[in-house]
């Protein structure tokens, strides 16, 4: 394990200043870089402390902001704010680019060594970044078995994992079934994790206020998806000592 050090970053997106949270492994070296994106409450604590645990791995991982700074608690104006973005992948991709830029610019970041990561509808956000046709090395979602517009999975140039719990209302059967046929017609390599007995949100600790329902903490598949998602990263992009910064 490495020593890692932390930083908050501004940067320009939807219209506002969004504020991510930039978290960098010891050393002078560039380093394989990840994008973590949050869930659709927005960037909270539990994203920054998985950025910091890929920092103490090697990484420099950016996790990256949705509502301009704004953790939103309450479940209707975040169904307010994320159901538009979920129906607009153009609007996505541009806050998925943006926060790609503020990572491939980081004197650390090898640019050509970079994968991403997302939870709800930030992982929505990093699988429309695969469907552009950015250069990934590898694509993890939980709980983000979204499908995108006809034919463009294609684009996707590196391997998808996504993991669900078997009993989220939100990513039920029938749309983990679209999202795995599309990425099998794209002939995309693919893999998804069905978490037995899990709700939508399974990896999130208990939060202090009201949630939309079909949420609920499994910590045992919690603790297995970071699991995945870390071996996803450890195939994929593994650390190895990059150019000279």
């Amino acid at each position: 394990m490495t020593t890692m050090t932390t930083r908050t970053v501004e940067y320009p997106a939807d219209g506002v200043t969004m504020i991510g949270h930039l978290a960098l492994p010891a050393g002078a070296g560039r380093r394989p870089a990840v994008l973590v994106g949050p869930e659709g409450m927005g960037l909270s604590d539990v994203e920054r402390r998985r950025a910091d645990a890929l920092a103490e791995l090697g990484y420099v991982a950016l996790a990256f902001d949705l509502h301009g700074g704004r953790y939103v608690s309450d479940p209707e104006e975040m169904l307010a704010r994320c159901m538009p973005l979920l129906a607009d992948p153009d609007r996505m991709r541009r806050i998925g680019h943006a926060a790609l830029d503020v990572l491939r610019a980081e004197p650390r970041t090898d640019p050509d060594r970079i994968a991403a990561i997302g939870y709800g509808t930030g992982g929505a956000i990093v699988l429309e970044l695969g469907r552009d046709g950015v250069d990934l090395h590898a694509i993890g979602t939980v709980n983000a078995t979204t499908t995108g517009r006809p034919g463009e999975a294609a684009r996707i140039r590196c391997p998808v994992w996504a993991g669900v719990g078997s009993e989220d209302p939100i990513m039920p059967p029938a749309q983990r079934n679209a999202f795995t046929a599309e990425m099998q017609a794209a002939g995309v390599d693919w893999r998804l994790a069905i978490y037995g007995g899990a709700l939508h949100a399974f990896h999130h600790p208990p939060v202090d206020h009201a949630t939309v329902p079909g949420v609920g903490y499994h910590p045992e598949h919690a603790r297995r998806a970071w699991r995945d998602v870390v071996d996803l990263l450890a195939e994929c992009l593994p650390v190895t000592e990059g150019r000279a910064a």
